[in-house]
Order: C-alpha cells, then sequence, then structure tokens
C-alpha cells in the first residue's frame, strides 16, 4: 500500500469518516496505511516502527474503535503509554475520533486525584489510557479489569523500557487474557523490544515506517563542538542568528533543566521547564503557554518531553546529548512534521564525541559540523534582519498614531539622529561585535580564532591575541617579575653591613647553661637509655632546672 490511498479506501465506517474530516485528515499517513487494514481485516499481533508524529494514535485507534462494541463499558482495550502527558494526548486524540459513539475513555495517570479515578472506573470504561505505575496501583486495588481485554496497546515501548517500566509492562501483561491482540509501536527497534515481542506476542505482522533520520528530508542534522562551559553561550549564540527560534531544548538532568531555563530567563528570554517534578497543574500551564506561542523557548528533560505533540517546532536542541541513540531518535522526530523542515542541532562537548559516533552509526544519517559565527558576522546578520522587517512592516497599513509619532520626529530637524535614537533603544548594546564572545572549539588544537574576544580555559581577557604573541608576553612579564625583585632585595640592603647581603641566614644562639650546672644535671638526673624520670627524681629535676640563671 501507499500513502495515495484514501480514509474511504480502508474500510473505515462512514461516522468515523466524517470525524476524520472535520479534523481535516483526508489521506491516511504511511504507518496508518499500513496499520489500519492489518487490524480490521486480520487477526495477528503487530510491531510497528515509526516515529512520533507519523499518525500512531490513528493508526491503533481507528481500528480499536470501529472493532469494540459501543455500550459495554467494560474495559476493552487498554493503551500503556510511558508519561502523562502522552498518556493524556492519546485519550484526547481518541475521543476526537470516536464520532459520537457510546464509547467511554479515561486516561489514568498519577497527578490526578485518586478519587475521581475510582468514581469514573466504577461508572465503567471502555478504553483505559495510563501510564504504567497507576495501572498498577489500579489492578493491585482491583478498581482496574483487564479480563476481558480484547487490543493492548504498548505506546513509545522502547521509552518505557529505557525508564525501567519492563516489571510493571509484564504485571500489566499478567492481567490480561492470552486470547487479546497485542499492538506494540516504538520509534527504535532494540534487541530489548523483540525480546518483549517474543515473550508476549504470538504471530505478528510487522509495520516499518522510514524515519526521518534515514531520510534526512525535513529535518536538517548539525552539530557544534563546544567545551561543558561554553554550551550557554554557544546557545544565546544561536538565538541571535536563527531567524525563527520555536524550539525544544533537551537537557540531561532535572537540575540542569532548571538552571539553564534561569539562565535564559536572567538573559530576557521568557522560557519554560519541564521536568520530573514539575506539578500536572504547572505542566499544563507551561505547555498551554508554548502552544499558544506566548513562550518560543521550551526546556525539558526526555521523560518530561514524551507526549508535546506540536507541529510547527522549528528546532530541536540538544543542549545535553542523550545517554542512548535511541532517546536522539525520539528527540529529533518532534520537527520537521507535517511536510515542513526543521532543524535539529546538537552541542557536543569533549566528552560526548563518542555518542556523537554512536548516533551517527545508528541514524545512518549525514550529521555535520558548523561553526559559530563571529562577532561581526552576528552584528550584520541582525542588521540585515531589522531591515527586512522594517521594510515588510512599511508595506502594512500603519495605524495613524505610529504616522503622528514619525511626523513629530521628524519635524524635529534631524532624522538621521532621531532613527539612530531609536536603534539605539531597540538593539542597546546588540550591535557592538565586541559583545559576542569568540566560542572556544575543542576540535581546534591550534588555538585558531577567527575574531572577537576570546576566552581561555582559566578565564580571563586575552582578546585577540596568538599563541605566539601570548608566549612573548610571559616571557617579557617573567623578565619584568625578576628585575622588580632584584630592584627590591637592593633597596632593602641599601647601607646594610656587607653579611647581610649574604643569603645564608645567621646562626642563631642557642641558650646553654654554665658548665659546671650542665654536668651537674648529666650527673644525677639525666635518664639512662630506656628509662626516664619518675617520682621525687622528676620533682627534683624540675625544681633544679627552675633555679637555673640565664648567662650572656
Amino acid at each position: 500500500m501507499t500513502n495515495q490511498l484514501t480514509f474511504e479506501e480502508l474500510g473505515l465506517s462512514e461516522d468515523i469518516l466524517e470525524a476524520l474530516a472535520k479534523k481535516g485528515f483526508k489521506i491516511p499517513t504511511p504507518v496508518q496505511a499500513q496499520t489500519i487494514p492489518l487490524l480490521l481485516n486480520g487477526d495477528k499481533d503487530i510491531i510497528g516502527q515509526a516515529q512520533t508524529g507519523t499518525g500512531k494514535t490513528a493508526a491503533f485507534g481507528l481500528p480499536i474503535l470501529e472493532k469494540i462494541p459501543p455500550g459495554l463499558h467494560k474495559v476493552q482495550a487498554i493503551v500503556v503509554a510511558p508519561t502523562r502527558e502522552l498518556a493524556n494526548q492519546v485519550a484526547n486524540e481518541l475521543e476526537s475520533l470516536k464520532a459520537g459513539r457510546d464509547i467511554r475513555i479515561l486516561p489514568v495517570y498519577g497527578g490526578q486525584g485518586m478519587t475521581t479515578q475510582l468514581k469514573q472506573l466504577k461508572a465503567g470504561v471502555d478504553i483505559v489510557v495510563a501510564t504504567p505505575g497507576r495501572a498498577i496501583d489500579h489492578l493491585k486495588r482491583k478498581t482496574l479489569r483487564l479480563d476481558e481485554v480484547e487490543f493492548v496497546v504498548l505506546d513509545e515501548a522502547d521509552e518505557m523500557l529505557n525508564m525501567g517500566f519492563i516489571e510493571d509492562i509484564e504485571e500489566i501483561l499478567s492481567h490480561c487474557p492470552d486470547q487479546r491482540r497485542m499492538l506494540l509501536f516504538s520509534a527504535t527497534m532494540p534487541p530489548r523490544i523483540k525480546k518483549l515481542a517474543e515473550k508476549f506476542m504470538g504471530e505478528y505482522n510487522i509495520v516499518r515506517i522510514k524515519t526521518q533520520t534515514e531520510s534526512a528530508d525535513t529535518v536538517e542534522q548539525v552539530y557544534y563542538s563546544v567545551y561543558e562551559r561554553d554550551k550557554l553561550r554557544a546557545l544565546r549564540r544561536l538565538l541571535d542568528t536563527e531567524p525563527e527560534f520555536y524550539a525544544l531544548v533537551f537537557c540531561r538532568t532535572r537540575a540542569g533543566a532548571d538552571r539553564l531555563a534561569e539562565k535564559l530567563n536572567n538573559a530576557g528570554f521568557d522560557v519554560g521547564a519541564l521536568h520530573g517534578e514539575v506539578s500536572q497543574a504547572q505542566r499544563e500551564r507551561i505547555l498551554a503557554k508554548f502552544k499558544k506561542g506566548h513562550t518560543s523557548i521550551l526546556v525539558a528533560t526526555d521523560v518530561a518531553a514524551r507526549g508535546i505533540d506540536i507541529n510547527d517546532l522549528t528546532h530541536v536542541i540538544n543542549f545535553d546529548l542523550p545517554d542512548n541513540p535511541e532517546s536522539y531518535v525520539h528527540r529529533i522526530g518532534r520537527t520537521g512534521r507535517a511536510g515542513k523542515t526543521g532543524k535539529a542541532i546538537s552541542f557536543v562537548a569533549p566528552k560526548d564525541r563518542n555518542k556523537l559516533r554512536q548516533i551517527k552509526r545508528m541514524t545512518k544519517a549525514p550529521i555535520d559540523k558548523k561553526v559559530f559565527q563571529s562577532g561581526q558576522e552576528v552584528v550584520d546578520l541582525k542588521k540585515q534582519a531589522m531591515v527586512e522587517r522594517v521594510v515588510v512592516t512599511a508595506e502594512d497599513d500603519l495605524p495613524q498614531e505610529y504616522l503622528n509619532l514619525a511626523q513629530e520626529l521628524l519635524a524635529s530637524g534631524k532624522p538621521k539622529m532621531m532613527i539612530a535614537a531609536l536603534l539605539k533603544m531597540h538593539f542597546g548594546g546588540k550591535l557592538n561585535p565586541d559583545s559576542y564572545p569568540e566560542l572556544l572549539d575543542p576540535d581546534n588544537r591550534s588555538g585558531s580564532y577567527s575574531s572577537g574576544r576570546r576566552y581561555p580555559r582559566g578565564g580571563g581577557d586575552n582578546s585577540g591575541r596568538s599563541e605566539r604573541s601570548r608566549g612573548k608576553r610571559s616571557e617579557r612579564s617573567r623578565s619584568e617579575r625578576n628585575k622588580k625583585r632584584k630592584d627590591y632585595r637592593e633597596r632593602k640592603s641599601f647601607n646594610k653591613p656587607e653579611e647581610k647581603n649574604s643569603r645564608e641566614k645567621p646562626e642563631k644562639k642557642l641558650f646553654s647553661p654554665p658548665e659546671k650546672a650542665r654536668k651537674k644535671f648529666k650527673k644525677k638526673f639525666v635518664k639512662p637509655t630506656g628509662v626516664g624520670p619518675v617520682g621525687k627524681t622528676k620533682k627534683k629535676f624540675k625544681k633544679k632546672k627552675a633555679n637555673i640563671k640565664v648567662f650572656g
């Protein structure tokens, strides 16, 4: 089958087709075109390899909605997703596709009130979309029964295994009847997925969709080699040079995501941060702002980003490279969707070079190295972008109040100065090339840099100096320091006796009692080898010692 088929040719009901038409879906995606007929007409399990954003939810959701009878209100299908965001997203998508049928769909995940979930489960549901942990909770409470389930869907199975949910998945599957169809969807197909399929699936069909990382048609993949300490400055350089920036920025840890978001907010960017410690209510607010475009940058960890479904992302930034190539595939699959192009940019520190090699081997896609633009190039780009925006805006119908204000400024007799003042108010110091320090390239051992300021490993401001000139400077500084030390010693020794100039320290006079007293002490009180003064002898020794007079 090809993606030139229409939904009508796939054998879907009229009411389902109407629901698809309302959503604007006319032609199925490749994964939908291959999966829907297999589920509707066959009886085998299915393994689907497709990235996020390829239409997997409709691929398994439409046949399930067609196959289960409405109005029973007992769990006939369960979809297991790795995160609450993805569970909520899948439930909402299925709700929009059910075409008014009496099919109850319930998302079940942590962060929601347990009382509400218990009440809805007791009232009866047909499809449960759950995270592994919360599904286990309800199974233990016996508030979720899976003994009549017909379909079990593992969505983002590779991610669930990466997150350590294998035991939870096995526990959920143990509560399901043997006569059920299992659907497993994954962006990658590591050996662990195949073992899971062999253990829990019978005969199965494989649906494999060519991933974006293999085709590289819609996502441009590049990387910049930077030191770890320069990553924040590198990200700000991208913000200064990329014409459009609506991006997901991935960090490895929660603390790293919070730290980066705080620094970007302090720099004047409106940034949101998502990770596992963000409450559900706060998470929904942050996502709503990002989806509406009120914030253009969202910093997230891999776990928190699961389920974020936004079609218009222009960039995915790997601020920290992931620990495994599978996560890289998941990350970059979030841009370049719906026929649009996207850009995946990775910051590669020296410690990450091996990770980059593994990613290249797995994706089999070109990941080109880029070099950051110099300060002057950044300024030139900003000027050009400003001129273009002004020209485009001037072609629109401008409000009269702006025209009146412009007339007042021009009437001052200094139009050039007025425009320059407006530009200064807008840009501040952003048109100064020196405000964009040159970023060191760890791969460039020779220390060759184009222009602008350069900060060496230990900090400092040796701007514009080559290795050779810095070497001459250090030699000059050393000779100057030696000369100052010599002058200081000569001034200190001026008009002093000759012997004071000698480096040898004068011999100190040690305390020495008279010869007579020394012999007396040696005779009576000096301890023999291995024996110490004790008792009265010790007291006499102290008394005699106290009466010794100092001579000289």
